[in-house]
């Protein structure tokens, strides 16, 4: 199976270095010179609208907003929150639900190394907590592009990032849920760093687990995928 390359910035990653470097290594696992990679990264604050992004979503300060070419609608990254980008080739036939789902159980993998129970919810992607009061809140959120058979983007992590920013915007185009992040959920302390190893081997479990059949999200989960169409382009909602 193909060994990701993990690509490991220091500091605060600028969102546009983060861009330029997905497309280098996006072009690289395109052209075969790279197996594929994984940048696991913090980015400075930054709001980014994906392709589904509603004008009532947007900033309420009046915050410049990033348009980028993933599926979904806008959110936030900033100090606190891991992203982590995994540049993978797909295998045919292509099944870009089935990579969504895998990507969710990595995050939900993620959440319960550090005693965080997330789940999933029905017609959303991503990762979820119930609060107190018995309501979802979101705790890692998931946008794709799918070029030519390679993805870029991928996933983000709230592990202590403040969260006053996404009072800002309507995170995801959800105003019926709120965020959370792992620290505020599980009680104590959990850093970017303290779960980097971690989605960095769920990653490429999920990847070795894609060429040998064997996908790491649940069976119950997985039996609910339905394969796309192989396409030069698909992306895939936040």
């Amino acid at each position: 199976m193909p060994e990701l390359q993990v690509v490991r910035p220091s500091g605060l990653l600028p969102y546009a270095d983060g861009l330029a470097l997905q497309r280098r290594l996006h072009a690289d696992v395109v052209a075969g010179r790279s197996p594929g990679a994984l940048v696991l990264c913090e980015h400075p604050s930054v709001y980014t609208a994906g392709r589904r992004t509603e004008p009532a979503d947007l900033p309420t300060n009046g915050a410049p907003v990033v348009e980028v070419d993933r599926g979904g609608r806008i959110t936030w990254h900033g100090p606190g929150q891991l992203v982590a980008y995994p540049i993978v080739r797909l295998v045919e036939p292509l099944d870009v639900v089935a990579w969504v789902r895998d990507l969710e159980q990595v995050i939900l993998d993620a959440a319960a190394s550090v005693g965080v129970v997330a789940e999933r919810v029905d017609g959303r992607s991503g990762a979820w907590v119930r609060t107190a009061s018995g309501v979802h809140a979101k705790v890692g959120a998931i946008g794709l592009h799918v070029a030519e058979g390679v993805t870029s983007h991928g996933i983000a992590v709230n592990c202590d990032n403040a969260l006053d920013a996404y009072g800002a915007i309507v995170p995801c185009g959800i105003a019926d849920a709120g965020v959370t992040t792992l620290t505020a959920t599980s009680g104590r302390p959990v850093t970017v760093d303290g779960i980097a190893a971690v989605v960095a081997s769920r990653v490429q479990g999920a990847v070795d687990g894609m060429h040998a059949g064997r996908r790491i999200a649940t069976s119950t989960t997985a039996s609910t995928s339905t394969s796309t169409t192989p396409s030069t382009k698909e992306r895939i909602p936040a």
